[in-house]
This record gives C-alpha cells, structure tokens and sequence, in this order.
C-alpha cells in the first residue's frame, strides 16, 4: 500500500482518567508517527495532541479509529491527496 503523510489531531478530556489508554495506543501506532506535540489546555481539563503520521489510509483509519472510540477523546485527521513516491537509494 502507498503511504500518505498527515497530521492527527487529538483532544483528550479528563486526561487524568483516560491518558493512559491514549498513550498505550499512540505507542502501539508508532510506526505511523513521524512527530508528536502534547499541551495541556489550562483551565478546561482537556489536553490536545497534534501527531504528523506516514502511512497507509487503512493503517491511519484503524488507528484514528481506535482512538475515537476511546470515551472522552476526540479525533481527526487530514491525510495529503499526493501519495509519497518510492525512495530508492
């Protein structure tokens, strides 16, 4: 399957209850992410989770799939139209 790169956006509410969860899923995903940024929004007891991914849309979908059926935690992406071309050394 061909690769896309994206960005996932991730809002945990009430991390305190379920970013264990969050975390255990993100790092079982790992092969997918390229790079991860995690704030705390102050003042609403929600934490926001910006991942860039490279992968195929059905490895991206399960993923983002999981995640979303986590309760509190609410998931979106956007993946490139482009596919990324082969490398070849």
């Amino acid at each position: 399957m061909e690769k896309r790169i994206g960005v996932v956006g991730i809002v945990v509410e009430s991390p305190e209850t379920i970013a264990g969860k969050v975390n255990q899923l993100i790092s079982q995903y790992r092969h997918l992410i390229v790079g991860r940024m995690g704030i705390p929004h102050h003042g609403t007891d929600s934490g926001v989770i910006a991942l860039i991914v490279e992968g195929s849309t059905d490895d991206v979908g399960a993923f983002t799939g999981r995640l979303g059926n986590l309760p509190g935690v609410i998931v979106k992406s956007a993946l490139t139209a482009k596919k990324e071309a082969p490398v070849h050394d």
